[in-house]
């Protein structure tokens, strides 16, 4: 039967940074710009224009570049271009999960993936790895039977980890599964998942065990 040890998560870069403006004494919090409805083709407004300032902002993305308050073909494409870069369906409006996104991205997500529902199960050569992130994420499973080392980094590289890896998804996306085969029948190995979202923010668990069968 398969052993799992502690599961916890362990988040880097979580803090959060909330500006604040000073007038006759009192704090007033400073309006983060935000998308406050769903938009498609068709529709317009200062929330459009909103929209194609925050998509122009990467030519990837958006090449064209235009503000002009309106939604047609252009936005259509670009908002199907950034859908695709997060992972999400590309409907080409700005439906409910898309809003988030793009409001997550506009005003500095630095909110770490929440990893849960990680499921093991094992045969005697080999084991079945599963887990979840509340947001898209794309996702390294770490292993080895000697257990694994974590050094924090740089701003650039967060976390270092030792082992053998398995890249188990370079698109964003919420659930997440692999399969590791060659292992040795009756032996424990530690290990580890990290995941990374869009913009940078990772999540690892902490070492976790599994033993294979006879």
């Amino acid at each position: 039967m398969t052993n799992i040890k502690s599961f916890v998560q362990y988040v880097f870069g979580a803090s959060i940074i909330i500006s604040s403006l000073v007038l006759a004494g009192s704090p007033v919090i400073a309006s983060a710009e935000m998308l406050t409805r769903q938009l498609q083709q068709g529709m317009s407004g200062a929330d459009v224009s909103l929209l194609q300032t925050f998509l122009a902002k990467d030519a990837t993305i958006y090449p064209q570049g235009l503000v002009t308050g309106y939604f047609g073909t252009l936005t259509t494409s670009a908002v199907s271009n950034f859908q695709a870069r997060n992972g999400i369906a590309t409907v080409g409006r700005v439906g409910p999960i898309t809003l988030a996104a793009i409001n997550n991205q506009m005003n500095g997500d630095n909110t770490s993936p929440f990893i849960y529902s990680v499921n093991v199960n094992v045969s005697n050569t080999g084991a079945n790895l599963s887990w979840n992130t509340d947001e898209n994420s794309s996702s390294v499973l770490y292993y080895g039977t000697s257990p694994l080392s974590m050094i924090e980094g740089s701003q650039t590289t967060k976390v270092t980890i030792g082992g053998s890896s398995v890249l188990v998804d370079t698109n964003l996306q919420s659930s997440h599964s692999t399969s590791l085969t060659n292992l040795s029948p009756n032996t424990t190995y530690y290990y580890i998942v990290y995941v990374r979202d869009s913009l940078g923010n990772e999540s690892i668990t902490w070492p976790s065990t599994f033993h294979t069968n006879q």
